[in-house]
């Protein structure tokens, strides 16, 4: 395992929810990474982000370590939930607020 594919395992194990994105929450620099940050926003929990435009390594290779190929990325507990239409969806559905409620932050 290389330094970047360590450095994002650790990443993920240790914060419970993990927004992976472009820019920041206070500027987002995509639309999809903006509506993904609102819909976080909405559940009312706190969350890290790794903006990835300032990471080319974390942004070449988490799309190899999800299986997923864009981003924003959204990881809870350790398990990537999806990207931005996933994210939308589940907000909207009512899905989302208990998934990340029920967060454990990691020890």
């Amino acid at each position: 395992m290389d330094a970047t594919e360590q450095k994002i395992r650790q990443q993920i194990k240790e914060n419970a929810i993990l927004l992976y994105m472009k820019g920041t929450p206070q500027m987002p620099q995509c639309g999809f990474s903006a509506r993904a940050v609102h819909c976080l926003m909405a559940c009312g929990v706190e969350f890290a982000t790794v903006n990835i435009l300032e990471n080319s390594d974390i942004r070449a290779m988490l799309p190899q370590i999800a299986n997923w190929p864009t981003f924003p990325q959204l990881w809870v507990n350790g398990e990537l939930i999806g990207g931005c239409d996933i994210i939308c969806e589940m907000h909207e559905a009512g899905e989302l607020a208990p998934i990340v409620k029920g967060a454990v932050k990691p020890k």
